[in-house]
Formats: C-alpha cells, sequence, structure tokens
C-alpha cells in the first residue's frame, strides 16, 4: 500500500485554524479561445467574468511556486489566496489571456513542452513569447519534453530503464526552460494530469512539486507530489458551479492509502485518515465522476475506506469527497482521488 508520509510539523494552534490561512485553491486552464475544442477552452467573456470575480471578492493571486513552498513549509498564505496556470503553452494564451490577467495585474503560470517549443510548433508559443510573457510576470514552467504518458513503459522497457528516461525527460525539460527564460521553479505538472506512485516517488527524489489535474484545494497536509488544481475550462467554466470550488477547504490528511492510481482493479480502495475531522463522519460524501456515490466503511473515528460501488471503465476516473465546512453555509473540505483503470499492470 502507498501511504503518503506528512514530512512537516504542524503546531497544535494551525490545527485550529481556517482553511483561509493555510490553504489556498489552484485554477488550471488551457485555452482561451472560441475557435478551439470546447472541452479545454474558455471564451474571453467567460475569463474575464472568472477574474472579475476574483478580484470583487478579495481573493488574492499570488505566484504558484510562492503559493506552494509557503504552504510546503507550513507557512501561512492569507484568506482567499488562488494561483491561475495553464497548461501546454498554447500562442492564444499570450493574444487573448495575457492581456486580461495583465489588465486585473494578476500573476500566473504556463507549463510547457520545451520539445514541441524547439521544433517550432505551431500551436504552441516560442521561446521569445514565453520570454516577453516572463518579463511581463508569467511564471514559465515543466509539463515535460513533449507531453508524453510520463507514467507508462514502453513496449519491454524495466523499471530502470523508465527511471533513467523520464529523469532526463524532466531534468532536459528544466534545463531549457532555465536556459531560455531564466525559470527554474521545479515544478512538474504531469501530462494528461496522470501520474503512478513510481513516478511520485522519481519527482520527489529529484526535488520537484508534482501537480495533477484532479480537484480540490491544496494545503499545508497536502501531498506534495500530488497536487490538486480545479480545472475551469469547457464544462467546469460555468461561474455559478466555480464559485463553490475557489471557497473550497482542503482536509487535514495525514495518509491517503492505496496501491496505485493507475492499476487494474476495477473497484480501487484508497483509506484517508485524518490528522483532525471538524465534521460527522455522516457528513462525508464522496461521488464517482461519470456518476454514482462511492461506498464508504468507517473504520475508526478518523479512518475511512472509500471504494466504487460499480466497476469503472478503463481510463481516468476519479472519487471526489467532500464535507461541509462547520459555520460557513455552501463551503466545503474537498479531496479528489484520481484514478487511470488499465488492462493489466504491465501497461503502467
Amino acid at each position: 500500500m502507498f501511504a503518503k508520509k506528512m514530512t512537516h510539523i504542524v503546531f497544535l494552534a494551525s490545527m485550529l485554524m481556517t482553511r483561509s490561512v493555510f490553504a489556498a485553491v489552484i485554477l488550471q486552464y488551457h485555452h482561451v479561445s472560441e475557435k478551439l475544442p470546447a472541452v479545454t477552452s474558455v471564451s474571453s467573456d467567460t475569463f474575464t467574468a472568472h477574474l472579475q470575480y476574483l478580484k470583487e471578492n478579495n481573493f488574492k493571486v499570488v505566484p504558484l511556486n510562492t503559493l506552494l513552498q509557503k504552504l510546503k513549509h507550513g507557512l501561512a498564505v492569507g484568506p482567499n489566496t488562488v494561483a491561475i496556470t495553464f497548461d501546454d503553452g498554447y500562442d492564444n494564451n499570450i493574444t487573448d489571456a495575457a492581456p486580461l490577467l495583465e489588465k486585473f495585474n494578476y500573476p500566473y503560470t504556463i507549463f510547457v513542452n520545451p520539445k514541441l517549443i524547439d521544433e517550432q510548433q505551431s500551436y504552441v508559443m516560442t521561446w521569445d513569447e514565453l520570454r516577453t510573457l516572463a518579463k511581463r510576470g508569467a511564471l514559465i514552467a515543466n509539463h515535460s519534453a513533449q507531453h508524453d504518458y510520463l507514467h507508462k513503459k514502453l513496449m519491454g522497457e524495466t523499471h530502470d530503464v523508465w527511471y533513467t528516461r523520464i529523469k532526463q525527460d524532466i531534468t532536459w525539460s528544466e534545463q531549457r526552460i532555465k536556459e531560455e527564460v531564466g525559470h527554474n521553479a521545479k515544478l512538474l505538472a504531469y501530462p494528461y494530469g496522470e501520474f503512478n506512485t513510481a513516478l511520485q516517488q522519481l519527482v520527489a527524489e529529484l526535488g520537484y512539486i508534482g501537480i495533477g489535474q484532479h480537484s480540490g484545494a491544496v494545503g499545508i497536509y497536502s501531498d506534495f507530489t500530488r497536487i490538486p488544481r480545479f480545472p475551469a475550462s469547457g464544462i467546469y467554466a460555468d461561474l455559478n458551479t466555480l464559485k463553490t470550488k475557489l471557497h473550497s477547504n482542503a482536509f487535514s490528511i495525514a495518509a491517503a492509502q492505496y496501491d496505485n492510481s493507475v492499476t487494474s482493479q476495477s473497484k480501487p480502495i484508497i483509506t484517508l485518515t485524518f490528522h483532525n475531522k471538524p465534521f460527522h463522519t455522516g457528513q462525508l460524501a464522496c461521488f464517482i465522476s461519470g456518476g454514482g456515490t462511492a461506498e464508504l466503511t468507517w473504520l475508526n473515528d478518523k479512518s475511512v475506506s472509500i471504494t466504487s460501488s460499480h466497476a469503472l471503465t478503463l481510463g481516468r476516473s476519479r472519487y471526489n469527497c467532500t464535507a461541509p465546512i462547520k459555520g460557513k453555509p455552501g463551503q466545503y473540505y474537498w479531496y479528489s482521488q484520481p484514478w487511470v483503470i488499465i488492462k493489466s499492470h504491465h501497461d503502467n
């Protein structure tokens, strides 16, 4: 079983504090466009509405690296803190997204694929354009060399060979960003949001923070090899539902135990153990992406086992768990467990 081990100490006083001091939300975007696939896009009007909501509701938009380093070291980040990120470095980021972000004076991060930039692929920004944005306040960070599934082994590849190949991919990509832009944040956004235990361990060994696409707030108890973000494009761009996510809180989780997030188990099991549990056991609800509720078995007052009531289909899936925050109507603790269901363990 893979158990998340917390490496920092949080004093009892901090356990009594609210989410607004020791947790935050990260938003994920791809395109700001009305011409590209709707599933990964927001229109300029919708994106502006998101930014306007942040401003009108006194959110503090901060650089992603600053946010994560503070939380990783158990430091306060201030109330209503949020970071804005973009994946893939599409050219509409500079033509459509950047002007709007600059209008609001909001910092943001763009995760890029250096090999695709070097190949001068037409749909991504050039190094010159990224340098321009960096000078205007954007953080440029690592999304792997060419957006491969990093956790997947090639045909006949051993673990050691896979390890060497992916280590080279990550470190080469980081070096190219440093050479071209000067940034060396050591943040890795997993392509497709997919990761397994071995990839998490590699990321930790290299001293990087690993960032996914599963939902939830990030806090001092988060596993920094699998940081959550709330997708805010496509069907997730609706401001009415995004408001709830922006006001969410991170659970105080001491351990998350499961075999592997990439698994051939059709009903994977995760056991969550909470440091403190400021909600009743009956208030925790877990939902399965695609429909249905998960089955919960409380092992004791602070540990719960979660599994699917039906076989998950092949591909990406999630368990999304929430519980109400006492004294804050309409606000929730939020945790997401991503899965990639495969045919056999040889595929991961």
